[in-house]
């Protein structure tokens, strides 16, 4: 049995055949209509979510399975002092696999310890997002054909934002990275060990772009108002600033933006940040087949 707890616990050509099976599931869609027929996912979501959690239903529902779960700890038995630890215990009874999002870091690592089925951690605090990252590049490599030797510019906020921490580590691994940090002061990106650069204004940095991943000031992750009234607007791209950019380059966001993108924005055909929600049903579906054993025997019913 196995987990997805970051997006490292996959080695880079194990990260290949799982792309390579999320394009095909995009390109063939009926193909895996009933790969997972019998089977249910568990979501266990104690913390608010619209695409995330949306998108792993879908997935498995696209994949002929079913799906059972919560979207708040508040109707779970959370609320009543339950351990994640026995919540899992009692989820292992009733669905195959399980994908869990909680506000503190590694408690789906706690899960995992503790589970009978695959868990798919789908956030933990400010501390891991994997499938957000597997969205992320598989977005990439199928709109530019590959995952090497790119400039990627990540800005907003670099200090909170899990979908960056694990971005950063995946696409480290790849050969001619080049990292580009753009963040207020408040904001920065703690010490990686890689080379990067750090710069505060984007309209410097945008020409030298093939990747702009932008990431909303997150309110939930402040411990006062005031500081994040101060910066959530610190960072906006609108159509002025995109003109300096690169006519190939990529504008990706993990959503949900607030105002760090402009409307104006989204009819660029660089803009594709809601391509990339769709692809994280791709990769989703992909993950779902290979955690149950079932990439490969797509044709035949589980």
């Amino acid at each position: 049995m196995r987990h997805l707890m970051n997006p490292l616990d996959f080695t880079v050509e194990e990260l290949d055949s799982l792309f390579d099976l999320a394009n095909d599931i995009e390109h063939n869609m009926p193909k895996y209509a009933h790969a997972c027929a019998g089977k249910k996912l568990a979501t266990c979501f104690y913390e608010p979510s619209t695409r995330t959690r949306l998108s792993f239903e879908a997935a498995m529902l696209n994949l002929g399975g079913s799906v059972l779960g919560f979207s708040d700890a508040n109707s779970s038995s959370a609320s009543k002092g339950e351990s994640v630890a026995d919540t899992i215990r009692i989820i292992s009874c009733y669905a195959d696999i399980c994908a869990i999002r909680h506000p503190k870091e590694g408690a789906p690592l706690v899960a995992a310890e503790h589970s009978g089925i695959p868990v798919i951690n789908a956030g933990d605090g400010g501390h891991q997002h994997p499938t957000q990252t597997l969205t992320d590049l598989l977005t990439i490599r199928s709109l530019r054909g590959h995952l090497d030797h790119l400039t990627i510019g990540l800005c907003g906020d670099l200090k909170f934002g899990r979908t960056v921490h694990s971005l950063i580590n995946a696409l480290s691994r790849y050969e001619g990275m080049r990292f580009i940090f753009i963040s207020p002061d408040e904001l920065r990106i703690p010490d990686k060990n890689i080379p990067y650069e750090e710069v505060i204004r984007l309209e410097d940095t945008l020409p030298q772009l093939d990747i702009l991943y932008m990431t909303r000031v997150q309110r939930e992750r402040f411990f006062n108002e005031e500081d994040y009234i101060r910066l959530k607007d610190f960072y906006i791209l609108n159509k002025k600033k995109l003109r300096h950019a690169p006519a190939d380059m990529l504008v990706l966001h993990p959503l949900p933006r607030v105002n760090e993108i402009s409307v104006d924005v989204d009819d660029d055909p660089r803009a594709v940040y809601f391509k990339q929600a769709q692809y994280g049903v791709y990769v989703r579906m992909a993950l779902i087949l290979t955690l149950l054993g079932l990439a490969g025997k797509e044709e035949t019913k589980c």
